[in-house]
Formats: structure tokens, C-alpha cells, sequence
């Protein structure tokens, strides 16, 4: 009758051993694995980012370079004095010309005249105008458009405005409105910040929920872990107990 008693305990600790090993094997495919969607997600944020970066170097060319190196800073009141369309015409882009508004004003307190520009802009394109029609070729409606723009100065002669002086690099000319300022500057940069801020916290995001489910996955593991184990080393105690009952005196 003690010929037997060894199967019972190589057929109950086979189980043991599979069952632990199975637990292995369905813990590490419970780890978290990227799917399509995280990927897809991790990529439009990186290209967010990609866009926001072009978008920087862009408005940094257009606007943050022309406002640093801009000195029409020095705000003055000026005094509209004479508006006359020269006779001369301007070229327009090589296609046509067009006629070219002049304004003459005075600066108050100094008693200077100065030609008057509309913004920095048409100081470098047409130093001598303050108003050039759009390129067209036919010539009288060129016309009717520069002597309506005359007469509507004309109405304002004698009146005062504030105006923009850069004595520095441009003490014969004047601005009416400055075309960059340091507000146009900021409201330039929100779409890029925006999209910059968008993009790493889509990517945040992703990468958080990426983390979160690896740390489950492993707790649930070791929970998983625990409970074999604890039946394992109750396993271990009913083959001593039945060991011992075996080997006892009848």
C-alpha cells in the first residue's frame, strides 16, 4: 500500500508548475502594446509641432524682424499742408504706371516739412508718394481714383494728425500708421503657440495613457502572482500533511 503513495505527489505538483508557468505567459500579454490609434495620435502631434516650428521662422521673417529693426518709434503731430498728384507716374510692378499721390505736412514745434508716407512699407516702395492706385491698365479710372483720395485731403488741410518720425534713417519723411507693432506681433505668434502647445499635449496625453495602462498591466501581474504563489505553498503544505500521514505508524 506505500507503493502508490508517490504518484499522488508527481500528478499534483505537474499542475502546480503549468498553471505558473501559464500565468507567465498571459501576464506579459496583458503589457500594453501601442495600437494603431496611439500611433496615429503620436504622429499628428509631432507634426503639430513640425507646423508650429515652420510657422515661427515665418512670422519671425515677416513681422518680429521688420518690428526690431523698425526706428519709427518717435510719435509726433503733424500738420497737413499741401496734396498734389505728380506728373511723373510711377512704375507698377514693370506692367503699367500709375499716378502718385503726394503729401506735404508740418511737424509742430519744429516748423519742418516732411513728405507723409500711409506706413513703412510705402516708404521703401514709393519714397515720394503717399497713395498709389492698384496696377490696372486703363488710365482713367486711375485717375478718378488718385483725385478722389486728393480731394478727401483736401478737405482735412490745415487739420492736425499724429504721425510717426524716424529722424535716424528717414528725417525727410513721415508715417501715418505703423503696419508693425508689437500687439500685431503677439496676435501673429498665438496661432503658432497654439499649435505648439496642441501637439505636446496630445503627445502628453498619449504617452500618459501609454504608462498608465503598463502600470496596471503590472500590478495585475503581481496580484496574479501573489494568489499562485499562495496556492502553491498551500499545495506544498498538503503534500507534507499527507506525507506525514503516509509515513505515520498504523
Amino acid at each position: 500500500m506505500f507503493l502508490n503513495t508517490t504518484s499522488p505527489r508527481r500528478s499534483f505538483s505537474v499542475p502546480i508548475n503549468i498553471n505558473l508557468q501559464g500565468a507567465r505567459q498571459r501576464a506579459r500579454s496583458l503589457v500594453p502594446v501601442s495600437s494603431v490609434g496611439e500611433d496615429r495620435a503620436i504622429l499628428l502631434g509631432f507634426t503639430m509641432m513640425a507646423f508650429s516650428v515652420l510657422m515661427f521662422f515665418v512670422v519671425s521673417m515677416t513681422v518680429i524682424k521688420p518690428l526690431v529693426t523698425s526706428n519709427w518709434e518717435e510719435k509726433t503731430s503733424c500738420v497737413l499742408v499741401q496734396a498734389d498728384i505728380l506728373r511723373e507716374w510711377v512704375d507698377c510692378r514693370g506692367v503699367s504706371t500709375v499716378p502718385c499721390l503726394r503729401v506735404t505736412v508740418n511737424l509742430t514745434g519744429t516748423n519742418q516739412s516732411a513728405v507723409l508716407h500711409f506706413n513703412e512699407e510705402s516708404v521703401l516702395f514709393v519714397p515720394q508718394c503717399f497713395y498709389v492706385p492698384k496696377c490696372r491698365m486703363d488710365i482713367t479710372e486711375l485717375q478718378d481714383e488718385a483725385q478722389r483720395v486728393k480731394r478727401s485731403l483736401e478737405a482735412q488741410l490745415g487739420g492736425n494728425s499724429s504721425c510717426y518720425t524716424d529722424r535716424t534713417k528717414n528725417p525727410g519723411s513721415v508715417i501715418l500708421n505703423r503696419k508693425y507693432t508689437w500687439r500685431k506681433a503677439l496676435s501673429a505668434l498665438l496661432w503658432p503657440v497654439l499649435m505648439l502647445a496642441g501637439g505636446a499635449l496630445l503627445v502628453g496625453l498619449v504617452k500618459l495613457t501609454q504608462c498608465l495602462a503598463h502600470l496596471s498591466a503590472e500590478v495585475s501581474f503581481q496580484a496574479g502572482g501573489n494568489r499562485l504563489a499562495g496556492r502553491y505553498n498551500q499545495g506544498k503544505l498538503y503534500r507534507l500533511l499527507r506525507r506525514s500521514s503516509t509515513q505515520a505508524p498504523t
